[in-house]
């Protein structure tokens, strides 16, 4: 097995010199897509030559740095790809869990809800509550079993991913991933992973750190992802919208 880590990262020049070394203790590739940093970043970058970087000109987005990750495994034959975020939420000595438990899955995801670890922290009430809701959403919807809707810490095959038709570059696009998973009928499977939050004050970007916003965002995601799914022909999903997201939401 080919495994590589793929590291979106923004802006991270406080914590992501100790995800990288903690990362390359393994045997694993790693790739950094820097997604137009404008702090020091790139000169903690600079520092590891071990890590592979790709740096978009300006920022485009999380969902659109994954991409760029995707693409770069797809290309270079990578049989794994685990995908991490550069802030310290995501633990590298899980890094062997996820590699063993892709054997007998297409896309491994972490969840902060399954079991309670020593390194916890209080989730935001707010991203807790959204959470729930989009989760709810989508079990509903399209008859998953999932419990955390938006955790970035994952195992996908490099296979499975060549099937998905992800177009999203923000924050939602993990949404459309499993709309996609629902159509293309992939093996999915959660683990438990410690919620770990470094800064609880993190934004999304202006307009996205409004809740009801940041909902309605994730809703339109959703949405479009639906309908796009729904008008392929041999898509395997057969889950309904579910209205509750509209109606709960504040």
């Amino acid at each position: 097995m080919r495994p590589l880590v793929a590291i979106p990262v923004f802006n991270e020049e406080h914590y992501l010199g100790e995800v990288l070394e903690q990362t390359l203790g393994y045997p694993v590739d790693v790739l950094a897509v820097d997604d137009g940093s404008t702090d020091a970043t790139p000169r903690v970058l600079a520092s590891f030559p071990q890590v592979r970087v790709i740096r978009h000109a300006q920022n485009r987005g999380y969902g659109a740095a994954l991409r760029t990750a995707f693409d770069f495994a797809i290309e270079q034959g990578y049989d794994v790809v685990i995908t991490m975020d550069s802030d310290r939420q995501h633990l590298p000595n899980l890094i062997p869990t996820f590699l063993d438990q892709i054997a007998d899955a297409d896309i491994v995801s972490g969840s902060r809800y399954l079991q309670n670890f020593k390194e916890d922290t209080a989730a935001p009430a707010g991203r807790m509550r959204i959470n729930g809701l989009v989760t709810d959403e989508l079990n509903a919807s399209l008859r998953l079993n999932i419990t955390d809707a938006f955790c970035g810490f994952k195992a996908y095959r490099t296979s499975a991913l060549a099937k998905l038709e992800i177009f999203e570059d923000g924050y939602g696009m993990p949404l459309e991933i499993w709309v996609e998973a629902a159509c293309k009928r992939m093996r999915v499977k959660e683990i438990a992973v410690p919620r770990v939050y470094v800064d609880m004050n993190r934004s999304f970007g202006v307009k996205l750190d409004d809740e009801r916003a940041r909902l309605t965002y994730y809703q339109e995601v959703i949405d479009r992802a639906f309908a796009r799914a729904r008008a392929r022909v041999g898509c395997g999903m057969t889950g309904r919208r579910n209205p509750r997201f509209q109606e709960t939401s504040p």
